[in-house]
């Protein structure tokens, strides 16, 4: 058996450099099988993982083990604080979670009060989702998580009904994309606002090393808009492409003698959707993020070429997800 004492675990398993490396990490820990584990369970992960962190790694051990524990403590504990996340925050429940609301969404879009329903339940599982996943360095008081709550919900309902009571007399296929939009309005503002304190006071910097070299704002203000551009993009296929399948569905005899199934069929579809799109738009961007230093704060800029003069031409950061 192969000596794991040296084994690194926290090196990725594939390369983050490239988008094909990051789906695989992705698809590897948003894995919706990991969040049916018990807490027990996950705890066993982490306390492997920190032992072979430790140089300590059990006897009969394999490296597949390991990779299985990271895997686990991926999917479940925070990489800022290593404490675990509620599981409805967890990217490992954006399929169930995601497919059930979306679809609900979908289906029943044509009441006010459905309409105001659903956005509701879809942006209170959104700011959970993205309070687990903030950059927990940076952190955020209950008021500003209530005032953030309130004005993405706000948004996001004002934005569906608004578009809903519009498009009454537009085509049907215009009247099912209303969730759609609701929906990237409102991770345009619930992301931000649940983060506020990452844009207010910066973002912690770190050099290649992970060495600390500061807090930047305009580090904070370019990772949370690509979580903005991760979130519409996760969305967008069910959401656009689905409401074109269920309308060409609806003209067929059988669709419309079980309307009762209209509802089931479109969450079904959206897990589809969703199984290639929470790891793909997770993808799209490292979740260490980078920035030149030269787009720094001219203080922070400043501070760090007087340290390290031009040996570090990059700083790095996490962007959360």
């Amino acid at each position: 058996m192969m000596d794991l004492s040296s084994f690194d675990i926290d090196a990725p398993r594939w390369d983050q450099s490239t988008f094909m490396g990051r789906l695989k990490h992705f698809f590897n820990i948003t894995d919706c099988t990991t969040a049916l584990l018990p807490d027990s369970r996950l705890d066993e992960a982490k306390a492997l993982v920190e032992s072979c962190r430790a140089g300590s790694v059990p006897p009969g051990t394999t490296e597949e083990k390991l990779y299985y524990a990271k895997k686990l403590y991926d999917s479940a504990f925070h990489p800022d604080t290593g404490d675990r996340m509620n599981i409805i925050g967890r990217m490992s429940f954006q399929v169930p979670g995601g497919m059930a609301i979306t679809g609900c969404m979908l289906q029943f879009y044509r009441t006010v009060p459905a309409v105001v329903f659903w956005q509701w339940v879809n942006q209170s599982f959104n700011a959970l989702v993205n309070y687990t996943n903030r950059n927990a360095a940076s952190p955020i008081t209950p008021k500003q998580i209530g005032v953030a709550y309130f004005t993405a919900t706000s948004t996001a309902l004002a934005t569906a009904v608004g578009l809903n009571l519009y498009t009454k007399k537009a085509p049907p296929l215009v009247a099912r994309w209303v969730p759609f939009a609701a929906v990237a309005a409102a991770n345009c503002v619930n992301i931000p606002m649940m983060r506020q304190q990452e844009i207010l006071n910066g973002i912690a910097v770190t050099d290649e090393n992970g060495n600390k070299l500061g807090h930047s704002k305009k580090a904070a203000t370019k990772g949370i808009t690509q979580v903005v551009i991760s979130r519409i993009t996760m969305a967008a296929p069910g959401m656009i492409i689905l409401p074109i399948i269920m309308q060409r569905l609806e003209k067929y005899k059988f669709m419309q003698r079980i309307t009762y199934l209209h509802g089931p069929i479109q969450v079904m579809l959206v897990g589809v959707f969703l199984v290639f799109m929470v790891p793909a738009a997770c993808s799209l961007f490292p979740q260490r993020c980078s920035i030149a230093v030269s787009k720094l704060e001219p203080d922070l800029r400043d501070s760090i070429r007087s340290r390290y003069g031009g040996s570090v031409q990059q700083v790095y950061f996490n962007k959360g997800l």
